[in-house]
């Protein structure tokens, strides 16, 4: 008798488990994806090259921003500006990512005002590209960032 429960018991399980299977397969072909992925708009506009050129601002901000602080930390005070411009580009240029990325109606008039950190910013590390490698990866990263910004605005 026992061995006859076990078998009812592992019948039970295999039944339920292709239950279970079947009715996920059936959730999953009838979710239907009418959302964006983050590449633009619902109206068609793409918004990728905004997305990448504000990704590079972040990436060699937070390079500069750290290497300035460095700096800050073994007496260089001349780049205290450099470590303010590059903290405020960080801040917009990450708000800008973000709303880009979800196709947002901001995005446009966020672009309007990070085109005047990024140009604030390439100025600031234009001072010490010469010198700092880091602040002059920024600054072409800030250069690239404000041509995306200002064709979005054009």
């Amino acid at each position: 008798m026992q061995r006859r429960e076990v078998l009812k018991t592992v019948a039970g399980a295999v039944v339920v488990a292709m239950a279970s299977s079947a009715m996920a397969a059936t959730a999953t072909q009838e979710h239907e994806h009418h959302h964006d992925h983050g590449n633009g708009t619902a109206d068609g506009k793409s918004y990728a090259n905004l997305i990448d050129s504000s990704s590079d601002c972040l990436k060699t901000g937070e390079a500069c921003v750290a290497h300035c602080l460095v700096l800050l930390g073994e007496g260089d005070k001349e780049m205290a500006a450099c470590a303010q411009s590059v903290s405020e580009l960080l801040a917009s240029c990450g708000a800008l990512m973000k709303l880009a990325s979800q196709g947002s109606k901001f995005t446009p008039a966020m672009a309007r005002v990070v085109a005047d950190v990024c140009a604030s910013c390439e100025t600031e590390c234009r001072k010490h590209e010469n010198k700092h490698e880091q602040c002059k990866a920024c600054a072409d990263s800030c250069a690239a960032c404000l041509k995306e910004c200002k064709a979005l605005a054009a």
